[in-house]
């Protein structure tokens, strides 16, 4: 008797079923990134691929694939991931590098935010006339962005990461990701107060592009300021898994403080990994701790496989029978790709490859899908901002620009050494 009741209690826990979901959809991205990696490919593509096979087989019925695809507690574990997988992209780079990169990264990375925004507004406005303005300009701030990590994969593979093209466009990546976090901001805020409001306001839009450079600026400048001493303090507190507890507590403080005044946490998250550098946390490296960074990965590799399994499974393959469903992926691809070429106008340092610039900072990857997942979330007047049409055609976006990546890159390097006397 005492045995069946302990049974109905964990049946009707609420972690059994959330177990349940997380090991089905990690194994299915270690799967999924298998057969990307041993494809040549990004490990997030195989990820992203895995999720729309099973979102596609929950549609038809396959038992449990809807709970978990629905499930609250997994999509706030992938809302999470996102968190994590923001300050470790920030991790990646600091304050002084991006100051250092250079006037031909910061127009190549202002080219490769104002064409994609202006070219997905102008798909929005051809191909979704109905939609209004704010759907329009949610769709540019999704291509805005570049996927530093897929980027910086595909240089590894090709033994150009120390290439002159390589350190302009990792760099560019990095201010493209501030530029985009920042334009996602005002589009995000200028929607919440239309849906709260009913109608656009300029003041308003103004107000909240102030609000996300004072807060990125604020944040930078005063975490810079601060966070040597934080973590000087905390290097005197004997206790494992210090370091990794005052890093994670310093991004959820920021991505908490993004959200307090308004703005994505995501932006937050970004700012904290950019302010951390080595040097900060000395203290702890000279008593032969790991590195932040190394401590942050793994977590990255649990919760981020998560996100993006999940948001293939949100993508729904029944919109593509609608022939303006594929128009609208064709033409966001188009789009994607050229406003990316776009970044090669940019270029004016001597030396520089043009082209394998431009087609360098063609992939979306994670940062687009991070966009178009918080465009689930928004609506104006009980209409979403992206509906489930429009977030597939937006994932095909992000599966096309990443696939011709690498092969690009290649081909562009290729033709230089070519070329070369």
């Amino acid at each position: 008797m005492n045995s069946m009741v302990a049974f109905a209690f964990l049946a009707s826990d609420p972690v059994t079923s959330l177990m349940l979901g997380l090991a089905i959809l990690l194994i299915a991205a270690k799967i999924g990134g298998h057969a990307a990696v041993r494809l040549g490919q990004p490990a997030v593509l195989g990820e992203l691929v895995v999720g729309i096979v099973l979102g596609n087989l929950a549609l038809v019925g396959v038992p449990g694939l809807a709970q978990i695809k629905h499930d609250a507690f997994v999509d706030m574990i992938a809302r999470l991931g996102v968190i994590i997988l923001l300050f470790e992209v920030g991790l990646e780079s600091t304050v002084g590098e991006m100051l250092r990169v250079g006037k031909t990264a910061l127009s190549v990375a202002a080219l490769g935010v104002l064409a994609p925004f202006a070219l997905g507004w102008g798909v929005g406005a051809l191909l979704l006339p109905d939609s209004g303005p704010y759907v329009h300009a949610f769709l540019g701030a999704t291509l805005c962005a570049t996927s530093v990590g897929i980027t910086a994969r595909v240089f590894q593979d090709l033994g150009q990461s120390k290439s002159a093209e390589a350190r302009v466009i990792l760099g560019a990546a990095v201010i493209d990701d501030v530029l985009g976090l920042v334009i996602l901001a005002v589009v995000t805020g200028m929607i919440t107060r239309a849906d709260v409001s009913g109608g656009f306001s300029a003041v308003a839009v103004l107000a909240v592009l102030a609000k996300a450079i004072v807060f990125l600026v604020g944040s930078l400048v005063l975490g810079v300021l601060l966070s040597p001493r934080i973590f000087s303090a905390a290097s005197r507190i004997r206790a494992r898994g210090v370091l990794l507890a005052t890093g994670l507590s310093f991004c959820f403080l920021l991505a908490w403080a993004a959200g307090a005044v308004g703005l994505a946490p995501i932006v937050g998250a970004f700012a904290a990994g950019l302010i951390l550098e080595d040097v900060h946390y000395r203290g702890f490296v000279a008593r032969d701790e790991r590195a932040l960074g190394e401590l942050v990965r793994p977590l990255v590799d649990f919760f981020a496989p998560v996100f993006f399994v999940l948001m293939g499974m949100r993508t729904d393959l029944r919109v593509f029978a609608e022939p303006s469903v594929l128009g609208l992926a064709a033409a966001l691809v188009v789009a994607a790709v050229i406003g990316k070429q776009a970044c090669a106008l940019g270029v004016f340092q001597a030396g520089v490859d043009r082209w394998s610039v431009g087609l360098g900072m063609i992939p979306r990857g994670e940062v687009g899908l991070i966009f178009a997942n918080i465009g689930l979330s928004l609506s104006v007047g009980g209409r979403p901002i992206m509906d489930a049409a429009t977030f597939s055609a937006v994932v095909v976006m992000v599966l096309v620009t990443t696939l011709v990546t690498p092969p690009a890159l290649k081909w562009s390097f290729a033709r230089r050494a070519a070329t070369r006397p």
